[in-house]
């Protein structure tokens, strides 16, 4: 008995190193997935399959017609407004139908929806959709030297960014 009972050792410690390693093996070579807004951004073009190309083209057109002139992280956040109406449920579901929504962009009335997007806004739309939205969710923007609406200035403010305001 005294002499198998150093192997019962033996073979007990063998099997617990075997199973840390295969722990530790199992945990290294399982692929970890980062969340996307850790990813670089030439990963994330996951948006491809749920808009489409005009959906893309449209949203940016809108980015140059709001917020031309507006730094960088305001034309990403007139983008991600947009997209963030698109998942309320009190909006339409679809990048067009909040665009086109009867007045809630000047620039469908005054037709500057209509010209070409610039290379600024169209990188602008594409971070948008790749997850990025410096408003913190909101669902309005607007220029108060621009507006008098009284509605609009009711709205919570999140954040300014340029001379827009961001609101909720």
């Amino acid at each position: 008995m005294d002499r198998l009972r150093p192997q019962l050792i033996g073979f007990g410690t063998l099997l617990v190193l075997g199973v840390l390693l295969l722990v530790w093996w199992t945990d290294w070579s399982t692929p970890q997935k980062t969340p996307p807004s850790q990813r670089p951004s030439e990963e994330l073009s996951s948006w491809r399959t749920v808009y489409s190309k005009s959906d893309l083209d449209l949203l940016a057109r809108v980015v140059r017609a709001e917020a031309q002139g507006e730094p960088y992280d305001g034309q990403i956040a007139v983008a991600a407004v947009i997209l963030n109406r698109v998942h309320h449920p009190e909006f339409p579901n679809t990048i067009p139908g909040v665009v086109y929504e009867p007045l809630a962009f000047t620039v469908v009335a005054n037709g500057q929806v209509h010209k070409p997007a610039d290379a600024s806004a169209v990188q602008a739309a594409h971070a948008a959709l790749n997850g990025l939205d410096p408003t913190d969710g909101a669902l309005y923007f607007y220029n108060p030297a621009k507006t008098r609406s009284t509605w609009i200035r009711s709205r919570q403010v999140l954040k300014t960014i340029g001379k827009h305001i961001f609101a909720s």
